[in-house]
């Protein structure tokens, strides 16, 4: 049984929306809740924890390019 059916989806959110909170925490600072929801996921997913690397990783390269400095 996948850990999502174990924990309420409040404390442990599904992949898609830690993919949007990975995202939007680009961009914004998150809220208290939305951070320990994300943290809580990321502690156990692999997957997320990868694409959140990922998304990191593209950002940084990004600024890189837009500044010239690659």
């Amino acid at each position: 049984m996948p850990a999502s059916e174990l924990v309420p989806e409040m404390i442990f959110p599904s992949c898609k929306e830690v993919s949007h909170l990975v995202s939007q925490g680009l961009d914004r600072r998150l809220g208290l809740a939305e951070r320990v929801r994300l943290r809580v996921h990321l502690a156990i997913c692999d997957g997320c924890t990868n694409f959140k690397r990922q998304m990191e990783f593209l950002r940084r390269a990004v600024k890189k390019l837009e500044s010239g400095n690659f």
